[in-house]
């Protein structure tokens, strides 16, 4: 893993832990609640992506509407 990604993912990790503290128990959480968590997070604008969100990002990258693809 490259320093970017660690970065990345120790970022992805601390806004995950506003709605699952560390060391909850992430296996009592409904499907319906991970994925609200996941529209939270992918609908947030990221200063690495220039203040876009992951889904504006994912739709100009790939052309599908992340959150159409998830049923958000």
């Amino acid at each position: 893993m490259n320093l970017r990604s660690i970065k990345l993912n120790e970022n992805t990790n601390g806004l995950i832990r506003q709605y699952a503290p560390k060391g909850s128990d992430l296996s009592t959480l409904t499907q319906q609640q991970v994925l609200a968590v996941g529209k939270k997070l992918n609908n947030r604008p990221r200063k690495t992506l220039r203040y876009r969100t992951p889904s504006e990002e994912f739709l100009r990258l790939t052309g599908v509407d992340l959150n159409y693809a998830l049923h958000y």
